[in-house]
């Protein structure tokens, strides 16, 4: 029904936006990695999804078409809501995702509050056959098992999964392929 939405932002909740439409201002659940950076004025344009209940209507919003669509696919899992939907993007990236699908990495869907081991495991199983993107493969064998080493360091040292990606993708493309450099490389994105 409501395919994207383009406005002004007004105010920044706790779990949304409220972005003025026309002199209406709509309330948007977004991932928390973009309500974190964005601020109060700012010009947004989101890709969204309208969820109908029987006691709520609610609009969910995206920076890009790959996330709303990876968002409509997590609500076609077994016991995947629109609010723990928006969960795992707001824990992971849409790469990271992937990875974790095409890799079959539990563990790292199982780090997202919320999502359990079995839910893990219908995730993953649901979104095999729907996730085929020509460039997911490149992407996936880019984010190599040393990149997933890592990830599970920092996540082991309480480094948010999201903290880790972002430390993670800020090394350097030239760095060496070890974990020791790539960890410490890593860690320097932090100080």
């Amino acid at each position: 029904m409501i395919a994207t939405l383009r406005g002004e932002i007004t105010q920044i909740e706790d779990t949304s936006l409220v972005v003025e439409v026309g002199g209406i201002g709509m309330r948007v659940h977004v991932p928390a990695t973009l309500r974190e950076r964005m601020k109060v004025g700012e010009s947004i344009l989101l890709y969204t999804h309208f969820v109908v209940r029987q006691d709520a209507m609610s609009l969910y919003g995206f920076e890009s078409q790959g996330e709303r669509d990876l968002y409509n696919m997590l609500l076609s899992v077994n016991g995947v809501g629109p609010k723990l939907a928006l969960a795992v993007l707001s824990s992971l990236s849409l790469d990271t995702v992937q990875r974790a699908v095409f890799n079959e990495e539990y563990d790292i869907l199982n780090r997202v509050p919320g999502v359990g081991k079995k839910t893990a495991q219908r995730i993953v199983l649901s979104l095999q056959d729907k996730l085929k993107p020509l460039d997911a493969l490149e992407q996936v064998a880019a984010m190599s098992d040393t990149d997933g080493e890592v990830l599970a360091a920092l996540t082991a040292l309480g480094y948010s999964v999201v903290e880790a990606q972002t430390a993670i993708q800020a090394i350097p493309k030239d760095a060496p392929k070890d974990v020791e450099e790539r960890l410490r490389l890593a860690l320097g994105y932090f100080q």
